[in-house]
């Protein structure tokens, strides 16, 4: 974690070197002499985090070091609000006053070189220091007593069964029919899953079926550790396949390692075996061990596979695109009860024990912390075995987070918070900060992404020089989807959601996961939680005894601010001591008031670094933002959605710096001065529906760097602008003369993946569609003659929604033949005829559709072999449509299907007896609202 602060720091230097060079003048060479240093200590950290846990010390040192950096961001970004302060002043300073701020300058860089000096006593020091704890630059081969008892406890032996396996008979059931079954080809069957779900239990069931054990002619079992040695995985493997004699043994190991992998590799092809690679972490292990397996395995004569276990899912498509990848579930409640029961409960023989109601209520409670995670299940159990007295339940159940952490008392088994830590370890360092960063999210919230995104990037979290951003079409933003979607693949967080064109919309955390991800923000300083009701006593991430409360070395840089509806008094005394703040986040349940907006004047007078500022859902009368907002002038990412404020002060025309400006208020109108144009560095704007009065014009044109713009106001700028705005990705735009700027050729919006505008009868929609080549998510809503020809639209296009339409030809003639199309939303007369037609193989990836208000439909034919794909339907107000499709009952893929606000005769129909079920006995859910007129 360290190394990734101090990367960011040692980017961030260099940008404001560039920057603020004049205003450096004097001090700029101990700047860049403070950054070398920071590079160069930058080689010593990926050792040192590794070996942070096993030594207070190193930790002590390594939390120093993370601190200097951070301060020198500090020194110089506060320099930064002074020179800003004194730039926005010049015009008004007669001469006196002029000669008076020449010498204040070189007050202040006499201050800040100080500051600097001091700083770089301090690493000085800490580099000296190096020696005395043993830290060596990228020893990744290094031990430790720690991960090597980690690595013992963990080791996997193919002999050890575990007799206690449940709700798992079904999936291990089909992992061997994709090893034993010759229909299903396939050279390499992979479990995946995050640490502590049973994926090497589950791989020894499998190993040791009986069906599996007369498919194959040779077995073996290796266990992948981290510091894999290929030489050594492949000695291991060649004997279990071949069980070779005292003399045979000898001959291999005295072979040179390319002809112990020729050997490997030929045993595989002359022979039918399955080789277990169990706890695979790399792709890159992956690589080296490859040489001894063939490319045919699994095609050839012999039918040799791999099974494999890993917390990494891009590692068993790096083995095999093609692979059969299995992904366990946790266990739901009644196979977690259980298997709890097994263990607590094993020497119970008696058929008629029963668990007294007490003890069975507070273990249902204590197993429901544990999330379905058979090795937390199993840790509870074996601990509540050696406890039979209902006071010694209760008292664990007080604790339970921290007995889960560790074992207690068992050698033989990790913790489940080590058993999940070893995931974090093996991040990469620029990983760390994006996983940790989640601690801010409550458990129950769903995270949504796309605003997690636009914080990493305001954070600094995502950093990447502007040259390598340069070099393609990535953006910071696809940086960071890149990093969420790693984390994802390595099963440390689940995804919820996930938007028409597969991009995760909505993310969680399993809870003991989540518990890890507070444990080491908090240890790593990297967070604090406070709740407003009892602001003396700063929550633990999880809210509960197991987080370490002990304060590590360093000042708080990022809040979460979890609010309840006592919030008045909190914003006048919070943050006074906070002024090195960076971020602050607020959560809520319910709605909180603020007695007046004028309350966040402390905020904004104390907190001058902060980068992110999250409000959302706030309250407060008055309606005014206040003006000393303007003070945030390293502010990136503020956030105002579905607060109160009416009206913006002038003085937000200073945060130059920002990225994202959310202002979807309450309010349908908010004032806002026409300063928008200085933003220059925005990257996201959210706009309300009216931005208010005002003679003048705004000018949105030097916004080069935006890629979202909500609500367009066209009342107060020039569509004409929109054509500069080459790097947008998201535009709504309510503007009647929006088609106008197509009519030239010329004119190609080519990274526009989102746009919902307005049509009226004078726009071209062919030519709007035209425009945008690489169109994701398209809205039209209004008027218009006819669809584009299926060839005028991108075939790109996932998500397609028609309001209003007013089409009097089919449209699924045209719609049909759009191959990525997923989500089709007909509504509110977007179709005037009687009949829909939809033909066989159309519509083949489509999997919602939703037909509403068509109030003339009258019928809906639907052809075999069309729509194969679809999983959810829903109908609503169509009243004069007679029945659905005949052809609906070959739609097998159907999930759910939803009938609202139709006549009651067309429910009977479809109701188990009625004359139309048949069409829908096979869908699992069948909903009816308000179909009873």
């Amino acid at each position: 974690m360290a190394q990734a602060v101090v990367s960011f720091v040692v980017q961030s230097l260099g940008n404001l070197l560039i920057q603020e060079a004049l205003f450096l003048d004097g001090v700029s060479e101990r700047v860049r002499q403070l950054q070398t240093e920071l590079r160069l200590i930058q080689s010593y950290l990926q050792d040192a985090d590794r070996r942070q846990d096993e030594d207070e010390t190193l930790r002590t040192w390594i939390s120093e070091i993370r601190e200097a950096a951070y301060d020198s961001d500090d020194v110089i970004e506060t320099y930064a609000i002074r020179v800003e302060s004194r730039r926005s002043r010049v015009d008004v300073l007669n001469i006196i006053k002029r000669y008076a701020s020449i010498i204040q300058k070189f007050i202040k860089i006499h201050q800040v070189g100080s500051q600097v000096e001091a700083i770089l006593a301090r690493i000085y020091d800490l580099t000296r220091s190096l020696e005395t704890y043993g830290i060596r630059p990228e020893r990744v081969g290094a031990s430790s007593s720690m991960h090597g008892r980690q690595r013992a406890l963990r080791r996997s032996y193919s002999h050890m069964v575990e007799d206690d396996i449940i709700g798992v008979e079904e999936d291990v059931n089909n992992l061997v029919s994709y090893l034993v079954n010759p229909d299903k080809s396939c050279k390499v069957v992979a479990i995946c899953g995050m640490g502590g779900l049973g994926k090497t239990t589950m791989a020894k069931k499998v190993y040791h079926n009986s069906d599996v054990r007369h498919h194959f002619d040779s077995f073996a079992w290796a266990y992948i550790s981290q510091q894999c040695q290929a030489r050594d995985v492949w000695e291991g493997i060649l004997f279990e396949l071949i069980s070779p004699s005292k003399e045979q043994r000898e001959e291999i190991v005295n072979k040179r390692e390319d002809e112990v992998a020729k050997m490997l590799y030929q045993v595989q092809m002359e022979k039918r075996c399955l080789v277990v690679l169990d706890d695979i972490w790399r792709a890159e292990t992956w690589r080296y061990l490859r040489p001894a397996f063939p490319n045919e395995i699994g095609q050839g004569l012999t039918g040799s596979k791999i099974l494999l276990t890993t917390r990494n899912r891009d590692v068993a498509l790096d083995i095999d695109p093609t692979c059969f990848l299995h992904q366990p579930s946790c266990l739901n409640e009644d196979d977690s009860w259980e298997l709890f029961q097994r263990k607590a409960f094993p020497t119970t023989d008696d058929p008629d024990f029963t668990i007294s109601t007490e003890k069975e209520k507070i273990g249902r409670e204590m197993v429901g912390k544990c999330g379905g995670l058979p090795l937390a299940i199993i840790v509870l159990g074996g601990l509540l075995a050696k406890k039979p007295t209902f006071y010694d339940w209760e008292m664990i159940r007080q604790n339970i987070n921290s007995y889960l952490r560790r074992a207690e008392g068992r050698e033989q088994l990790l913790g489940v918070s080590e058993v999940l830590a070893i995931s974090y370890y093996e991040l990469p360092y620029h990983l760390k900060p994006c996983f940790l960063h989640l601690a801010h999210y409550p458990e129950t919230v769903k995270i949504a992404t796309k605003k997690l995104i636009r914080i990493w990037v305001a954070e600094g979290i995502i950093s990447l020089l502007q040259s390598e951003v340069e070099l393609g079409n990535e953006t910071m933003e696809d940086v960071a989807q890149r990093y969420l979607n790693e984390l994802v693949e390595r099963c440390m967080i689940q995804v919820v959601e996930k938007s028409s064109t597969g991009r995760i919309r909505t993310c969680q955390m399993h809870n003991l996961m989540r518990d890890l991800c507070c444990t080491k923000a908090n240890e790593e300083n990297f967070l604090q939680i406070v709740n407003s009701r009892n602001v003396n006593e700063p929550m633990d991430c999880f809210s509960l005894p197991m987080v370490s409360r002990t304060s590590s070395v360093g000042k708080i840089r990022r809040i979460a601010l979890f609010l309840d509806q006592d919030i008045n008094g909190f914003f006048l005394s919070q943050f006074k001591r906070q002024r090195h703040l960076r971020s602050l986040i607020c959560f809520h349940e319910k709605t909180v008031q603020l007695k007046e907006w004028e309350l966040m004047k402390s905020v904004f007078n104390n907190l001058k670094l902060l980068r992110v500022l999250d409000l959302e859902g706030i309250q407060g009368q008055g309606g005014k933002l206040p003006k000393e907002i303007g003070y945030l002038i390293h502010l990136r990412f503020l956030s105002l959605r579905n607060t109160d404020i009416d009206e913006l002060p002038s003085t937000i025309g200073n945060l130059k710096c920002l990225q994202t400006l959310d202002l979807l208020t309450w309010n349908s109108t908010v004032q806002i001065p026409n300063v928008i144009c200085k933003m220059e560095r925005l990257r996201h704007l959210y706009l309300p529906e009216s931005c208010g009065d005002g003679a003048r014009k705004w000018q949105l044109f030097n916004l080069r760097n935006l890629q979202t713009l909500v609500n367009f106001p066209a009342e107060k700028c020039y569509v004409s602008d929109l054509i500069k705005l080459t790097n947008l990705r998201k535009l709504v735009v309510d503007d009647p003369t929006f088609g106008d700027i197509f009519k030239s050729q010329s004119v190609t919006f080519s990274c526009l993946e989102s746009l919902f505008f307005v049509s009226t009868e004078d726009i071209s929609v062919a030519q709007v569609v035209e425009g945008c080549p690489n169109i994701y998510k398209l809205q039209i809503e209004g008027p218009m003659d006819k669809l584009p020809e299926a060839h005028q639209i991108s075939s790109k296009l996932a998500k397609l929604k028609l309001h209003g339409s007013r089409l009097e030809m089919d449209p699924m003639a045209t719609l049909e033949k759009l191959p990525n199309l997923r989500i089709l939303e007909l509504q509110m007369d977007s179709y005037l005829g009687k009949e829909l037609v939809c033909n066989s193989k159309g519509f083949p990836q489509l999997k919602s559709l939703l037909l509403w208000d068509l109030t003339d439909l009258e019928q809906w034919k639907l052809d075999k072999e069309a729509m194969p794909n679809l999983i959810r339907l829903k109908i609503s107000n169509c009243t004069k449509l007679k029945m659905v499709p005949d052809g609906l009952r070959f739609v097998t893929t159907l999930q759910e299907l939803e009938i609202r606000s139709m006549f009651r005769a067309f429910r009977n129909k479809l109701e188990q007896g009625g004359e139309d079920h048949y069409k829908v006995q096979h869908v699992p859910s069948l909903a009816f609202c308000y179909c009873d007129y």
